[in-house]
């Protein structure tokens, strides 16, 4: 049964398009764009960038607003359709699907509906400098003008939250294993490379990794707000007061790290030497802080250096990286031991239990800090939307049959889970159990893949994709995506994915750690997704090349009561029995009573 209400905030969106229509009338502005965007670039924003979400009620992750005099749409991809028609209900906003995140629709509809001589406006600080560029170039085109240097969020969002407040905190050994003074050389010699003595950064994940810090601004990532000017001798750190105690910036400062008010960068930027050579990443810089360099400066645009660095997991980093998947794997024994004796003994439990639950358990494991993301769990219909998030106004209880779908994933000093699994509720159909297969054996045939080091990550998916694809079916998200060490969990340069451009810097190397996740959904029915993580591995070198191959990270068992057996080719039975012999093995020493018992049912071979 689901448990749901009508739209509880339209009028209020109804009252707020009001006002910011009134703003933009007195500036002469035609449309207004509000993307998901921070000054960053983040995928999670803090409270105080979430905009879109508070003018419009649509409450996913990625999506991008326009409002004009008349009109308003929300131009978001297939992972969110079904949860912004129930959320945009009612507020006269609507839905304008995409084909993916990367689409850029929004701004050819800008260029075909705006009339020459108007005006579009966004705000320049969360503006991406290479999204700058297609807009301006789309909008001059057909005569229409761009403004960057107004907020107009700030004018009718008068409770509109404060920069973030937690403290930074020292990212320590043993789980640092690079020392920042190392990481600062190393990028100071890839500066040299390109020829550059300054290096501007803004991306939170970058910072954290460079300077082996962290903190709690963002939901699920453990970032904190900053922007960083690395120099020849010198870096410099932007954040806000009262966030750096004492004791650290004295830390930092042995390195030569000096801290800087949050607010500055675009001065400090303004103020660099005529002589200078900047570089600067265009995909991860606003058009804002692009816009103070002066004009005399040399600027370099290249990849940031720290994105290959950090996405290159050391032997002693991959260590801490398994020791925490026994951890977690160890969490979800529990959980799911807990949840099986639960459903036998007729407790009523919801989608929100399941989180509740789920988190507590990881909550108990040594070295845990927080949800790596919102713990997605859908069941039958629900699991059938990717990125569903069940709501106390909106979820189901668990009951009856058919398949429950748990996304989920841990933050923890030694690294960063990210777990899908589905398991049976009461009677699984033969349907169910088809699709579940399908989708395993897409999992297990880019998990046993060799391929020759540097191949680009977007070429990979085909290979997930071709089991399903001779069922005749396909799913609308990648297969997977770049996962960081106790960091955010879609990190960069690789992504599994069809919509990804197989570019240069999209190529895999030792070390990466990525997921593996790919599904089959049916709307209103059920969804299939089973995920691990894998780790980039060296398999040899021939005439050819030198290879590599995955290792599954992931720590937890496949239920095997959602197989349809004979599906499966002999060496992909061989494939599942050894997992499964390897989880049991792992897995054993970090478990007892009721949990081990479970591990030890579901591990065992078919």
């Amino acid at each position: 049964m689901n448990h749901t209400s009508t739209n509880p905030v339209a009028g209020e969106v109804i009252h707020r398009l009001q006002q910011l229509r009134q703003a933009m009338q007195n500036q002469h502005i035609a449309a207004c764009i509000v993307p998901s965007a921070d000054p960053h670039l983040s995928e999670y924003l803090p409270p105080r960038w979430q905009g879109r979400r508070w003018l419009s009620g649509f409450t996913g992750s990625v999506g991008t607003l326009i409002v004009t005099d008349k009109t308003a749409g929300l131009w978001a991809d297939g992972r969110y359709w079904s949860q912004a028609e129930a959320e945009l209900a009612g507020s006269g906003i609507a839905l304008m699907k995409i084909a993916s995140g990367a689409s850029l629709d929004h701004i050819d509809w800008l260029a075909d509906n705006i009339a020459p001589g108007q005006t579009v406006a966004i705000d320049g600080a969360v503006l991406g400098l290479a999204t700058a560029r297609q807009l301006q170039q789309a909008l001059s085109a057909r005569g229409v003008l761009l403004r960057t240097d107004c907020d107009l969020l700030d004018e009718v969002w008068t409770d509109r939250p404060s920069l973030p407040t937690p403290p930074v905190f020292e990212h320590a050994a043993p789980y640092a294993v690079t020392t920042r003074a190392a990481k600062l050389q190393t990028l100071r010699k890839a500066m040299a490379e390109l020829d550059v003595d300054q290096h501007f950064i803004s991306t939170l994940d970058d910072i954290a990794y460079l300077f082996n810090l962290r903190g709690a601004d963002v939901n699920y990532n453990p970032a904190f707000v900053a922007h960083a000017l690395i120099g020849k001798d010198r870096a410099t750190l932007f954040v806000a007061d009262n966030k750096v105690t004492d004791a650290l910036a004295a830390i930092l400062a042995q390195d030569g790290v000096v801290l800087a008010p949050y607010a500055s960068a675009a001065a400090a930027l303004a103020a660099l030497p005529a002589s200078s050579a900047l570089l600067i990443d265009p995909r991860r810089v606003t058009f804002g802080l692009r816009q103070a360099v002066p004009a005399t400066v040399r600027v370099v645009e290249a990849i940031n250096p720290t994105t290959f660095a950090k996405s290159r997991k050391n032997v002693q980093e991959a260590g801490h990286i398994r020791a925490t998947m026994e951890q977690d794997g160890a969490a979800l024994c529990e959980f799911f031991a807990w949840f099986e004796a639960a459903m036998a003994a007729g407790e009523a439990i919801t989608e929100l239990t399941v989180d509740t639950r789920l988190t507590a358990a990881r909550a108990r494991r040594p070295g845990y800090v927080c949800p790596s993301f919102g713990t997605i769990a859908g069941f039958n219909a629900n699991g059938a939307m990717p990125h569903y998030q069940a709501t106390p106004q909106s979820h189901a209880s668990i009951a009856g049959d058919g398949l429950l779908l748990i996304d989920s994933g841990g933050q923890y000093l030694g690294g960063t889970t990210d777990i899908t699994r589905v398991t049976a509720v009461g009677q699984v159909s033969a349907a169910q159990q088809r699709d579940f297969t399908l989708v395993l054996k897409a999992m297990i045939a880019l998990s046993s893949a060799h391929f020759p080091r540097g191949t680009r990550s977007p070429m990979l998916d085909a290979i997930a994709r071709a089991p399903i694809w001779a069922a005749g079916i396909d799913y609308g998200h990648g297969t997977g995506h770049g996962v960081g060490y106790f960091m955010n969990v879609h990190e960069g340069p690789q992504t599994i994915s069809p919509s990804a451009m197989p570019e240069p810097h999209t190529a895999m190397e030792e070390g990466m750690v990525t997921s593996v996740e790919p599904g089959i959904y049916r709307p209103g029915k059920w969804g299939v997704r089973i995920e691990n993580l894998v780790l980039n591995v060296p398999a040899g070198q021939t005439e050819f090349g030198q290879f590599l191959h995955f290792e599954t990270l992931t720590l937890c068992p496949i239920d095997t009561r959602c197989i349809e057996r004979s599906l499966l080719r002999s060496d992909e039975i061989d494939w599942l029995n050894g997992y499964h012999e390897t989880v049991r093995a792992r897995l054993s020493p970090h478990v007892d009573g009721a949990a081990l018992a479970w591990l030890e049912l579901r591990t065992r071979a078919i």
